[in-house]
């Protein structure tokens, strides 16, 4: 395998396991938690998330989601610009193709150094947060 496309495939792996991590419910140790354990209140967490999305609440981009945009972003940019830049010394796919790349890296780091809410929306974390009280566990946050 070329370099090429060894970076491609860590950069796939890496973009992969960012969008993946999300904020979740950090629960308060208090007795109900305590008697459960952590396994069944994973669980409940991942049971109360999807009543949450069957119900309508839209869980929101996130960090991982916006890392996720940006690179795609960054890539069609990059791709676009390095198309010209090629299509004027004559290798208009070359130049396309080092652009996406090129622009796919920038927009991934920028996704990741970049400040903004990592939190899902409101409307999905109230729903979450609801359907874990009612089971006996306290939310203090999210992370």
């Amino acid at each position: 395998m070329r370099a090429a496309g060894k970076a491609a495939v860590l950069f796939s792996c890496l973009l992969f396991l960012t969008s993946c991590a999300g904020p979740k419910p950090v629960l308060y140790p208090n007795a109900h938690l305590q008697s459960v354990g952590k396994d069944t209140a994973d669980q409940d967490i991942e049971s109360c998330r999807q009543l949450a999305e069957s119900s309508g609440a839209e869980k929101g981009t996130g960090k991982g989601g916006r890392v996720a945009k940006s690179t795609a972003i960054g890539a069609g940019v990059g791709a676009a610009s390095g198309a010209v830049g090629g299509a004027i010394v004559g290798s208009a796919g070359t130049g396309s193709l080092v652009g996406a790349a090129s622009g796919a890296v920038w927009g991934f780091l920028m996704g990741l150094f970049t400040t903004g809410s990592s939190q899902p929306n409101q409307a999905y974390t109230n729903f979450v947060n609801r359907c874990l009280q009612e089971q006996g566990y306290e939310v203090t946050g999210w992370q």
